[in-house]
């Protein structure tokens, strides 16, 4: 294959940068989930203070706030983590499911999204 000016050598660099972008967008979504837990502990422990005494309600809705957060990241991770899996392998094969495992993905998200603002009203409450 001869090199020319609409066909550089380095031109499949970009076609590989492409689809490890697209395969990237599973981690980064992955990790929002965390930082949705990151955001509910440092609520939590804002509220904590070691020269008050705290009672055993807000003791236990800080414990709701953590589980409810925790457990919908759990749940928003397992689903974003095998339909991540299942896109990128299809996308390797048939580039036009891009779209559509970025909505699943999204729709995955909103189940952790769902499960900080439960965590984040039961925090409002103590």
């Amino acid at each position: 294959m001869a090199e020319s000016e609409l066909a550089p050598k380095f031109a499949p660099f970009f076609s590989f940068a492409g689809i490890a972008a697209a395969s990237l967008i599973p981690v980064v979504m992955s990790g929002i989930i965390a930082v949705y837990g990151l955001v509910i502990a440092v609520l939590i422990a804002g509220d904590v203070s070691p020269t008050q005494t705290m009672d055993l309600y807000s003791g236990f809705m800080h414990l709701a706030a953590g589980l409810s957060v925790g457990l919908a990241g759990v749940a928003a991770g397992y689903a974003i983590g095998i339909v991540g899996d299942a896109g990128v392998r299809s996308y390797m094969q048939q580039s036009r499911v891009y779209v559509g495992m970025i909505l699943i993905l999204i729709f995955g998200e909103v189940l952790g999204l769902y499960g900080l603002i439960v965590g984040l009203i039961l925090n409002s409450k103590t």
